[in-house]
């Protein structure tokens, strides 16, 4: 009997270890793949950071905290407010330049957008960005963007814009018209087809100019350290010209999604009223 009692525990014992290691190897066959799936998505979001950083509308290559920002906007893009513009981004010392937003508040104006390769028409919101729109208004009548050209088009899957109104015509900014502060930027990071935005120098609020970009496309564009991108108006007609100069592609040589549009594109005209 002490035999068999022996025996019946030592088998009992052996099954308990065999069923223990087949926890074990379960446990470790999960964890396997559970580690596989964040390396994945590790990297898929290693790729995306990267597509966004050179694409997103900065001025200059990104820095360190610009990059971290927009991993930031991608992970969680409206769980923090902007940062505060620091020290050095604040009012020029041209700001007697620059028109007040005042002569903006509270109105509407709307126009049309000639290009070479057709008309927009345009609407631009002094009640949500009065700055801009008092800035673009300005420029528009003093004829500033008649012959200027649009300089960048990018084609990227979730990125599909068409920037405009550099004076040097290669995308550089005016140091002696910069301006700011945001005004009506999206805190979810996402810029509909047909949105009429401001162009900026990185990290900067104080770094608009006289560079737009138009929206052909849904777009998310992370917000870096100062925060978005002011939303100045809108297309109301006419975004199938700038879906047209997308589908004709960029110039060759340049970036498979960001360059300067196959076919130059030049403003003939910029009327508001």
């Amino acid at each position: 009997m002490a035999a068999n009692s022996r025996s019946a525990r030592e088998a009992k014992r052996r099954v308990q270890q065999m069923e223990a290691k087949r926890e074990l190897r379960k446990e470790q066959d999960k964890r396997r793949k559970r580690d596989n799936v964040l390396a994945i998505g590790a990297g898929t979001a290693a790729v995306v950071v990267a597509l966004v950083l050179q694409l997103t509308v900065f001025s200059s290559n990104p820095t360190e905290d610009e990059y971290a920002a927009a991993q930031a906007g991608l992970t969680s893009p409206s769980a923090t407010p902007p940062v505060p513009p620091s020290p050095s981004a604040s009012p020029t010392a041209n700001a007697e330049n620059i028109p007040k937003p005042e002569t903006a508040a509270g109105k509407t104006f709307t126009g049309e957008l000639k290009l070479n390769s057709g008309t927009l028409g345009v609407e631009l919101d002094g009640t949500a960005a009065p700055q801009a729109a008092a800035v673009f208004k300005s420029l528009a009548d003093q004829n500033f963007y008649a012959g200027l050209n649009c300089h960048r088009l990018t084609t990227a899957e979730t990125f599909g814009v068409l920037q405009c109104g550099s004076k040097s015509g290669d995308g550089s900014s005016d140091p002696s018209f910069t301006w700011g502060p945001l005004e009506n930027t999206p805190q979810d990071n996402n810029y509909p087809a047909g949105t009429i935005a401001v162009a900026r120098s990185g990290g900067n609020a104080y770094g608009n100019g006289t560079q737009f970009f138009i929206v052909y496309k849904d777009t998310v564009i992370p917000a870096d350290a100062a925060g978005g991108y002011t939303v100045v108006g809108k297309v109301t007609s006419g975004l199938d010209v700038v879906n047209s100069i997308a589908a004709a592609g960029l110039k060759p040589g340049d970036n498979a999604t960001d360059g300067a549009p196959a076919e130059p594109v030049t403003i003939d005209s910029f009327s508001l009223k």
